[in-house]
């Protein structure tokens, strides 16, 4: 059994794959895989686009922090001057988080705009890539319409295409259907000639017909012997026999 059903879904998996075959049009094929490939470009190009946003935003942070850096320092040196140094330490004490802030967006900008140079650098080799096989497919596009025109002018020539045989299978039938009418009639006039087979569009019956045969024949045997006799043909026969003595009797004791 398991044998058998690995038997089944080969021949599923053959027809299918037959079927695909002849339903796939290398054309539409490699413009479906060119659109995809486009389509993967832009998804590169908004990864491109996302990557600049986030350090554009780390980059406003950063810049945020350098002036909250600056105000806590002036606030410090102020606090001091008004002997607070309570004050002064607050603001420093910000001041030192801060920097801290600042060295992590650094680091994390820094690794943004390495992300951002990779990204540029793999978009830039994807679109030669793309570029490349658009003039790839047109090329091929090219040659499958020319070989395909080509196939269908073979097939018209030489009647071999699905149409034409189509066509010949049909003359074909009309030849044979002929043929096959041609020998009905032939059949039915000889059985009609031999009486065997009435003619029902005819008021005459078979006595009627073989009547009508003699008669033919007797008028036929009737114009031969007058035709004979304007053309003299047997007259002279007719004359000796006419004229030769008759034949002696036989004596009496034969």
């Amino acid at each position: 059994m398991p044998g058998l059903m690995a038997r089944a879904a080969t021949i599923i998996k053959a027809k299918f794959s037959a079927f695909l075959n002849r339903a796939e049009s290398p054309s539409e094929t490699l413009d479906y895989s060119y659109e995809r490939q486009l389509q993967s470009l832009q998804d590169v190009k908004r990864g491109i686009a996302d990557v600049v946003t986030s350090k554009k935003r780390l980059q406003l942070q950063t810049q945020q922090l350098e002036q909250n850096v600056v105000k806590l320092e002036t606030q410090a040196r102020q606090a001091l001057a008004a002997n607070r140094e309570d004050l002064a330490r607050q603001a420093l004490e910000r001041k030192s988080g801060m920097q801290q802030q600042l060295q992590q967006l650094d680091g994390q900008v820094k690794q943004l705009e390495d992300q951002q140079e990779k990204l540029v650098a793999n978009e830039q080799q994807l679109s030669g890539k793309i570029e490349q096989f658009r003039s790839q497919k047109e090329v091929i596009k090219a040659q499958y319409s020319a070989a395909e025109a080509q196939v269908r002018i073979g097939e018209a020539a030489t009647g071999i295409g699905r149409q034409m045989e189509d066509t010949g299978t049909a003359i074909q039938r009309a030849k044979d259907k002929t043929e096959q009418m041609q020998a009905r009639a032939s059949a039915l006039d000889e059985l009609v000639s031999s009486g065997q087979l009435e003619d029902l569009t005819s008021d005459q019956t078979q006595l009627d017909r073989e009547l009508a045969q003699l008669s033919s024949q007797s008028q036929v045997d009737q114009d031969l012997a007058k035709l004979k006799a304007e053309v003299g043909v047997g007259s002279g026969e007719q004359k000796e026999i006419e004229q030769s003595p008759p034949s002696p009797p036989p004596p009496s004791g034969a």
